[in-house]
């Protein structure tokens, strides 16, 4: 099959069989905004695939690629979650019961984690402030920087690892 044949196969499939594959993401997601985002995602992965080989069942193939993309979103918004937890655990508690060493430790992890994302490309620490702390959906920041959403999502996951890695390298005071 040649390029120019796939790249129109691969739009009919996208373009006829959008639902489904929406609803293929969405079943493991369990959010329509994010399946969507993730049928795109599919579409900007196999549509910028280099190398061609033949498949038998291109739609089990893209359906295949949507599912194991909303894994992956899966997977990667349960770390998000982790990395983050501690932290929003902490907007619930209550200060008073924190010793005066445990403040200043977590003052110097907050001041670590603005310092590293002040390393940050600009497009990228805007993305990541947009999603996190703006309460913008990734298509949203999409729309507002003039990126894809895979950029934002890159973006995102490039600021999350580089805060973490900041995080991981700084050293605790001695107990």
């Amino acid at each position: 099959m040649d390029t120019q044949t796939w790249s129109a196969e691969l739009e009919d499939i996208f373009v006829n069989q959008r639902p489904r594959l929406c609803c293929v993401a969405a079943k493991v997601l369990g959010n329509a905004d994010q399946a969507d985002d993730v049928v795109q995602d599919a579409y900007l992965k196999i549509s910028e695939a280099t190398t061609l080989f033949e498949i038998k069942q291109p739609i089990s193939y893209v359906s295949r690629v949507v599912r194991n993309l909303a894994i992956d979103r899966c997977r990667r918004s349960a770390f998000e979650s982790a990395l983050f937890a501690k932290a929003e655990e902490g907007d619930n508690a209550c200060c008073a019961s924190h010793s005066p060493e445990v403040i200043a430790i977590d003052r110097q992890a907050l001041a670590q984690v603005v310092e590293s994302l002040n390393e940050l490309p600009e497009r990228t620490r805007r993305a990541f402030e947009l999603y996190r702390s703006g309460n913008h959906t990734q298509r949203e920041v999409a729309l507002q920087l003039g990126v894809s959403t895979t950029s934002v999502n890159f973006m995102i996951r490039d600021a999350l690892t580089h805060c973490h890695q900041s995080l991981q390298g700084r050293s605790l005071p001695d107990k």
